[in-house]
């Protein structure tokens, strides 16, 4: 506990004999301070506040002009950052934990005060202030700190029900903390497959069986509160409380919906021709092997067509390249129509295309 001089003591009392009391309590273990300021009302403390710091106040729960929790409401309202010891009758001491809830320090017994027990609640509370100023600043800073990033964060408890949520989460999720606190995450976060939209195990679950890291499935999108989806990707990892025992678990989790759409559009993009949106000539390619392969397996053939369009710059020539590229996307149009869908039409480039018929029955030769 720190031993540090206290310099500066406002005394709220008035009944002048406990005051003097006090006062010669102090003198008598040096503690003394320099200034040492006795009011009687709490109206005289908070014109006082107003004008002076002080260390610590002690205050008398029974004012004329103020009493019990309404007393420490005002002196927290006046000097919402000093540390206060409340001062009680032997009677009142149920007030007196009351008053600590409201934002005392500590507190003491009249009739049961020594002076050394005095300037040690004097001292307790000037250093339990200073611990709750650290704790105050060091949550706002964790607040201030998830509420800027971009990831959504949860925690729960070991129940699996929500505890916190920060800013990002809410957005995601559809939820404002206030509503979903003490509901369950798999309320508040319905996880369900891409593919198949069928409910996903939440990992929740699996974190809490075997108390480890985990991740979500790769293809999980999220149910919102209005029914709408988003792609996530997410990792949750224990908490544990200071015995070491899992006491909940955080959840960490990203928005992937636009990722997952520009890849989509990049991999579509590097085996379809831009123009047609048809297979190009790396995916034909790959569809010819596999074509093979099945014709190989169910004693079947497989048949290419090569297909190019006479006159085609001519066209383009006369009538400008933008009418060229509609032709060239019709002709597409109207192959992709003659064939089965196991069938593959490509554009080459130009005004090449070609055809692949797989598992075809028999070969019959056309004449011209």
């Amino acid at each position: 506990m720190s031993e540090r001089q206290i310099n500066r003591i406002l005394l709220v009392e008035d009944n002048p004999g406990d005051a003097r009391l006090l006062k010669e309590m102090l003198r008598e273990e040096g503690a003394l301070p320099t200034e040492f300021t006795h009011v009687e009302s709490l109206a005289a403390a908070e014109a006082h506040l107003a004008d002076h710091a002080v260390d610590v106040i002690i205050l008398d729960l029974g004012l004329p002009d103020a009493g019990g929790l309404g007393a420490v409401r005002r002196a927290r309202a006046a000097a919402p950052r000093t540390p206060f010891v409340v001062l009680t009758g032997a009677d009142d001491e149920a007030l007196a934990a009351q008053a600590l809830h409201g934002g005392a320090q500590d507190y003491i017994v009249k009739g049961q005060i020594e002076p050394r027990g005095l300037v040690r609640a004097l001292r307790y509370a000037i250093e339990r202030n200073g611990l709750e100023e650290a704790l105050f600043v060091e949550r706002e800073h964790a607040l201030v700190t998830l509420n800027s990033i971009a990831d959504g964060v949860a925690s729960t408890d070991l129940a699996g029900t929500i505890t916190y949520l920060n800013q990002a989460a809410e957005a995601m999720s559809g939820w404002k903390l206030p509503e979903a606190r003490g509901r369950p995450l798999a309320e508040v976060f319905r996880i369900v497959d891409a593919v198949t939209l069928e409910p996903v195990r939440n990992p929740m679950e699996t974190q809490v069986e075997h108390h480890r890291f985990v991740n979500l499935p790769s293809n999980a999108l999220l149910r919102r509160r209005d029914d709408s989806a988003i792609a996530i990707e997410d990792s949750i990892a224990p908490i544990h409380g200071r015995d070491g025992k899992p006491a909940g678990a955080v959840l960490v989790f990203r928005d992937v919906t636009s990722a997952r759409e520009m890849t989509r559009e990049i991999t579509h993009s590097a085996h379809h021709d831009f123009l047609t949106g048809l297979p190009n000539r790396e995916l034909l390619n790959d569809r010819i092997g596999q074509a093979i392969a099945l014709a190989t397996r169910h004693d079947k053939q497989v048949a290419v067509l090569y297909l190019d369009l006479d006159r085609f710059k001519h066209t383009n020539d006369s009538l400008g390249h933008p009418i060229g590229d509609k032709l060239l996307q019709s002709v597409g149009e109207r192959l992709v129509g003659c064939v089965r869908d196991s069938d593959t039409v490509s554009r080459q480039g130009g005004d090449e295309f070609v055809v692949l018929l797989s598992e075809v029955e028999r070969a019959t030769r056309m004449s011209r």
